[in-house]
C-alpha cells in the first residue's frame, strides 16, 4: 500500500530526556489513536511506545507525517521542532521492513528481545479494537506473527539471557526458588530498574519500588499487586526483603554491611549501579549473595554472541514473508482491475443475450450456463498474467494495458 507510512524515534538517536516525553501510556494511547481518527483522513494507524521507542504507523491517501507528528508533539506538550532532529520517517516499503524487524527483536537494545513482540501484539490488539486495523495492518501483523514463530523455531535470536535486567531476574528466580512468600526490593526506578520491573512482573512474589521521587514509584505500581515505600524507610525495606535490587544514581553506597547485623541471613542483593550503590564489604557477610554490573555483564556476553550469530538467518525469514506479504499486496492493488474486467465481459454477455428475444425459457438457461463459463475461461488467463505481475512488480503495466484495451474505467461509469 503506497500510503502506509510510519515516523518516530527510538533508542538509537534520541536520549531518554526526550524518549520519556514523547512516550505514551496505554491509557494515553488510546485517547490519541481516537484523536488521530477524528482529525485526519486515516484508514489504519499502529501506535508502538515503550521505553526506548515511540512510532506511529498509517496508512492515508494524502502524506499526513508533519500532522501527525504536530499531533503528537501537541498531545504531549511538546513543542514539534524539538523533535524534528530525532523524528525519522519511512515510507510504504521502508515501513512495513521497519516494523519486521522491530517486532521480531532486531531493533531492540537486547538483540531478540521477546517482550518487544508482546508490545506489539498489544499495541494492533488496541488498534483493531478501535477499528483503526484494515486488511493490509491484519494481513501485515499476522504476517510478523507467522515470521516470529519461524524465528523461535528456526534460528537462536531468542536463546540464552541477553540483558542485565533478565540476567538479573533469572538470578532471582533461582533464589526465590525455596522461599514461601518471597519478597522482592526494587530501589532506583530509572530506566535500569524499570527494565528489571517489567521483567519481574512473571515472578510470584511481593514487590516494594522505592524511589527518591516516590510519585513516581506510585505511578508504576498503579494497577498493580505492588508496594511502595518512602526512600527514607531504607533501613526497613533492606531488613525485610530478602532480594534487593538496587539501580539509583549515587556518589556513594546506600547499603553496606552495617545494614546487616542478624547472623541468619539469607538475602540477594543486585547492584546495578555505576557507580555502585552497595559497599564490597557485604562480600564479607555470611548469607548474603551479591551481585554487581560487572559480573552480570559477563553472562550475557556468549547470549549476546549466539544471538547476533542469527542476525542472517532471522533476515532471510523476514525477507521471505515480507515477499509474501508484498505479493499478497500488488494482488490486493489489482483486484479492482479483475474485477472491473468481469464486469466489462459480463455486460458485453449480458447485451448479447438481451438480442435474442424469442428464446424460450430452455434455451435461455443453457445460453447463461455456457456463455458464464466461457466468460470464465476467456479471463483465466489475465488474471494469471495479472498475478504473474504481480511478483515481478509489473502489475502496472499489465493494468494499463487491460484498461486501455476494454476501457474499463469508462465501463464502470457507464454502468453506474
Amino acid at each position: 500500500m503506497e500510503g502506509f507510512k510510519a515516523l518516530g524515534l527510538s533508542y538509537k538517536n534520541t536520549p531518554i530526556e526526550i524518549r520519556e516525553k514523547i512516550a505514551f501510556s496505554e491509557v494515553e494511547s488510546t485517547n490519541f489513536l481516537l484523536k488521530l481518527k477524528e482529525m485526519f483522513s486515516v484508514d489504519e494507524a499502529l501506535l508502538v511506545s515503550t521505553c526506548n521507542r515511540t512510532e506511529i504507523y498509517f496508512s492515508s491517501g494524502a502524506d499526513l507525517s508533519d500532522d501527525i507528528l504536530g499531533l503528537m508533539a501537541s498531545f504531549k506538550g511538546i513543542e514539534s521542532k524539538k523533535l524534528e532532529d530525532f523524528i525519522i520517517r519511512y515510507d510504504a516499503n521502508e515501513a512495513s521492513l521497519h516494523l519486521f524487524n522491530v517486532a521480531l527483536g532486531l531493533e531492540s537494545q537486547v538483540l531478540g528481545d521477546i517482550q518487544i513482540s508482546n508490545q506489539v501484539k498489544r499495541a494492533y490488539q488496541q488498534s483493531a479494537d478501535l477499528s483503526l486495523a484494515g486488511p493490509h495492518l491484519h494481513r501485515l501483523m499476522h504476517t510478523i506473527f507467522f515470521a516470529n514463530k519461524r524465528v523461535v523455531k528456526e534460528t537462536r535470536l531468542q536463546d540464552g539471557t541477553a540483558s542485565v535486567a533478565s540476567v538479573a531476574v533469572d538470578l532471582i528466580g533461582g533464589f526465590i526458588g525455596n522461599i514461601s512468600n518471597p519478597r522482592i526490593a526494587l530501589i532506583g526506578l530509572g530506566e535500569i530498574g524499570q527494565n528489571v520491573l517489567d521483567n519481574l512482573n512473571a515472578e510470584e512474589a511481593s514487590i516494594t519500588l522505592v524511589n527518591r521521587t516516590k510519585s513516581k514509584a506510585i505511578k508504576l505500581a498503579e494497577g498493580r499487586n505492588i508496594s511502595v515505600c518512602d526512600y527514607s524507610d531504607l533501613d526497613n525495606v533492606i531488613a525485610n526483603n530478602d532480594v534487593i535490587i538496587s539501580a539509583v544514581s549515587t556518589s556513594t553506597p546506600i547499603i553496606g554491611a552495617s545494614n546487616f547485623s542478624s547472623k541468619s541471613i539469607h538475602k540477594l542483593l543486585i547492584d546495578l549501579s555505576v557507580p555502585r550503590s552497595m559497599d564490597t564489604d557485604l562480600d564479607n557477610v555470611p548469607g548474603i549473595s551479591l551481585y554487581n554490573v560487572d559480573q552480570l555483564t559477563e553472562r550475557t556476553l556468549k547470549a549476546r554472541k549466539v544471538r547476533e550469530k542469527s542476525i542472517p538467518d532471522v533476515k532471510k525469514i523476514i525477507e521471505e514473508e515480507l515477499k509474501g506479504f508484498k505479493s499478497w499486496r500488488s494482488e490486493m492493488e489489482v483486484s479492482p482491475t479483475i474485477q472491473k474486467l468481469k464486469n466489462a465481459l459480463d455486460q458485453i454477455r449480458k447485451e448479447e443475450l438481451a438480442r435474442h428475444k424469442k428464446l424460450s425459457d430452455k434455451e435461455v438457461e443453457l445460453l447463461e450456463t455456457v456463455t458464464k463459463n466461457m466468460i470464465q475461461k476467456v479471463i483465466k488467463l489475465p488474471v494469471l498474467q495479472l498475478k504473474a505481475a504481480c511478483k515481478r512488480g509489473e502489475a502496472e503495466t499489465l493494468v494499463g494495458v487491460l484498461n486501455d484495451l476494454f476501457n474499463l474505467d469508462a465501463a464502470e461509469i457507464e454502468k453506474k
